[in-house]
């Protein structure tokens, strides 16, 4: 594992989101160098570290660079000389160190790594075999068409065997009853399954490759397949917590989001994975991002609670968009810091509306973004994840 605080031993007890607030204010930025840093993104890292400030905490700066498709260091470099320009200031990150590094997502796969062989080991995880494609076949609703649809559960009751083969619940069962119904003469069951494998053209995992614990058997990060592997979530659960800005959140497991994704099947970790697994590594007590990450944060909490990792408290900022209603993204690059910057506005100019974050205009628009009043508005999604850096 990378140098940097370690995580603690999952299983054990850890703090609470109620206990964080008495641990010392520790909060983050975490951009992505996937593109120049909007408004949007101006606004919500402003009160991240108007927060750190107002607490005499530590603000952490980290990059999160895990999609290597977009990601360029050109943009890294952009985004630590725009938010310092814009009056943003970190004790710890990639440009300036500090005791928890390293502070790009890229260098930290290992703890990603160790983190997921907890989870599948544990239990909590299953190999998924659909496409994306696949995925919204199954699906009847024409609105779940998103950037992250509702998981059918169509591969929720799969495990591997020893040797990395995913076996769906229907071979499972087949299996149990082929192993109950062979004679006990080893010889002679050998045959009938060899039999078996040439009528198929499969291979039949036998009683000693493969005895069904209710466990995942292990199964290595980089897989042969083209499987990813997703937590199983406990469907019907509620899931809550008190954001900071819109107060009490609830959000139904298998309703409001279903199986979620932790590791890619080209080797490399989630998201919700990597957020998790670093803010409890780097000490964060308070989480301040977009409110389209609401629904993330119920994904993050089930992790935390899974790895016996802490669990931070959340402040999600309303969302800001342009003159049509359309929400930001890194896509609008004459509404950039960047560009913000060559026009000669200033920072002043730009903070004027932010003195409070409910002070901006919220539209309840698809994404399940908050109402003004603290509910979720349960509508479609938009196809961008700029949102989340």
């Amino acid at each position: 594992m990378p140098a940097g605080r370690a995580m603690p031993t999952p299983g054990k007890r850890v703090a609470s989101a109620t206990e964080a607030a008495a641990r010392p204010y520790r909060g983050r930025l975490a951009p992505s160098p996937t593109g120049l840093l909007h408004l949007g993104h101006a606004k919500t890292f402003w009160w991240a570290y108007k927060r750190a400030v107002d607490a005499g905490g530590t603000l952490v700066m980290r990059s999160d660079d895990l999609d290597f498709g977009r990601s360029k260091p050109e943009y890294a470099e952009a985004f630590l000389e725009d938010l310092a320009w814009f009056g943003i200031r970190w004790k710890e990150g990639p440009d300036v160190g500090g005791p928890n590094g390293p502070y790009s997502q890229s260098e930290r796969i290992d703890q990603y790594r160790a983190a997921f062989e907890a989870l599948r080991d544990k239990g909590v995880l299953f190999p998924c075999t659909c496409s994306r494609k696949d995925i919204l076949a199954a699906l009847s609703a024409p609105h779940q068409g998103t950037e992250e649809p509702i998981y059918p559960g169509t591969c929720h009751g799969n495990i591997c065997d020893k040797q990395g083969n995913v076996i769906s619940r229907e071979q499972q069962q087949q299996q149990q009853q082929d192993q109950m119904s062979e004679p006990a003469d080893a010889a002679t069951a050998a045959e009938q399954r060899s039999s078996r494998e040439a009528a198929s053209g499969q291979r039949v995992v036998g009683e000693e490759e493969f005895r069904h614990t209710g466990k995942q058997q292990k199964q290595p990060p980089q897989q042969q397949q083209h499987i990813t592997w997703r937590f199983r979530v406990p469907d019907g659960e509620e899931i809550t917590f008190v954001d900071g800005h819109f107060g009490p959140q609830a959000l139904i497991a298998g309703k409001d989001f279903g199986d979620f994704m932790v590791w890619r099947s080209d080797g490399v970790p989630s998201y919700q994975l990597a957020c998790a697994v670093d803010d409890a590594a780097m000490g964060i007590t308070e989480v301040v991002r977009g409110a389209d990450l609401i629904t993330s944060t119920a994904r993050q909490l089930l992790l935390f609670r899974a790895l016996g990792l802490p669990e931070p408290q959340y402040f999600h900022t309303p969302l800001v968009f342009d003159g049509n209603g359309i929400r930001l993204a890194k896509r609008h690059d004459a509404l950039s810091i960047r560009k913000m910057r060559e026009s000669g506005a200033t920072p002043e100019s730009l903070r004027q509306e932010w003195q409070e974050p409910a002070q901006h205009t919220v539209t309840i628009r698809q994404g399940g973004y908050p109402a003004q009043d603290g509910r979720v508005a349960k509508v479609k999604k938009e196809a961008s994840r700029e949102h989340d850096k």
